[in-house]
């Protein structure tokens, strides 16, 4: 249900409000909007009339929010963001079919864009926005329909959708496993090895796991695997890359395996949607696709 008209100011209300608060100029917000300074004033007054609330201190030429001023603009641009969204994506795809889609950045250029042309090409009238996201956040607060999700099945507010497990390799370049002797696990620890930041323990987990110390493991750190693949492919190290993103690199030769010890990751590949939007079609369209796509060998 949605609330009574008096708390729903309208848009040209909202926007005048925010324009001044983010410019904290009432002739900058007249010239962003193409509107006249008194226009805008008598719009910003209007929806302190409608609130019941003073939004601005008015100080001679100055202006500058109040406490509840800026508590309030924070919440309106957000939805003045989702709603210029909404609408440039109806734009863009008249019939509705528009997929906003969160991916992890290696994920989505390495093993996602590649096949993504089947899925279009047999969903003709779906439009899909990829943006990139790290880690988990608020559906409430961001308009995004699914996210690609690697870690355990736990996102609150959501439904996973399992697609893939991972396994890791010690990679690094030809030239480097000639020049480092790494026969056994242990030796790893004389070795410059490459750390991603979102996985910071993977090189102790692997070491752990092959009954060699963990404890102090240091090297250069990196925000993606594809800089930390091409770090390896330079030489600069052995990563810990897994195995379905680097295939390319395996294939051509730039990068092999440290040494036969492959470790399968305990988190996992998911799509992770709201609750409120599982049967939205689009993204009903691109579960299934997805699923079946994670579920082949090639």
């Amino acid at each position: 249900m949605l609330p009574a008209r008096r708390f729903l100011p309208s848009i040209s209300l909202l926007a005048a409000f925010e324009a001044a608060a983010r410019t904290e100029s009432i002739t900058a917000a007249a010239r962003e909007l193409d509107l006249t300074q008194s226009a805008v004033s008598r719009q910003i007054r209007a929806l302190e009339e409608q609130l019941g609330v003073e939004l601005f201190v008015r100080e001679r030429q100055t202006i500058r929010l109040t406490p509840a001023g800026d508590s309030y603009v924070r919440e309106i641009r957000e939805a003045l963001r989702r709603i210029s969204s909404a609408s440039l994506n109806l734009r863009a795809n008249p019939r509705g079919g528009t997929l906003n889609l969160a991916i992890l950045p290696t994920f989505g250029t390495r093993w996602l864009a590649p096949r993504l042309g089947r899925f279009l090409a047999a969903n003709p009238g779906i439009t899909i926005n990829l943006m990139t996201r790290y880690s988990p956040f608020d559906f409430r607060l961001d308009s995004i329909d699914a996210a690609i999700h690697f870690g355990h099945p736990h996102w609150p507010g959501a439904e996973l959708t399992f697609l893939m497990p991972e396994t890791t390799i010690p990679a690094c370049s030809p030239g480097f496993l000639k020049e480092h002797k790494l026969e056994e696990p242990a030796d790893f620890l004389d070795a410059p090895l490459l750390h991603l930041t979102t996985r910071p323990d993977a090189w102790e987990k692997w070491l752990a796991n092959n009954g060699a110390p963990a404890a102090n493991v240091h090297g250069m750190l990196f925000d993606q695997f594809a800089t930390a693949a091409q770090a390896a492919t330079a030489g600069l190290g052995v990563a810990l890359l897994p195995t379905f993103l680097i295939q390319e690199e395996l294939q051509r030769g730039d990068l092999v395996a440290a040494i036969d010890r492959e470790m399968e990751s305990s988190e996992r590949y998911y799509l992770a949607c709201p609750l409120e939007r599982v049967n939205y079609p689009p993204l009903q369209a691109f579960r299934e696709w997805v699923e079946k796509e994670a579920q082949k060998k090639d």
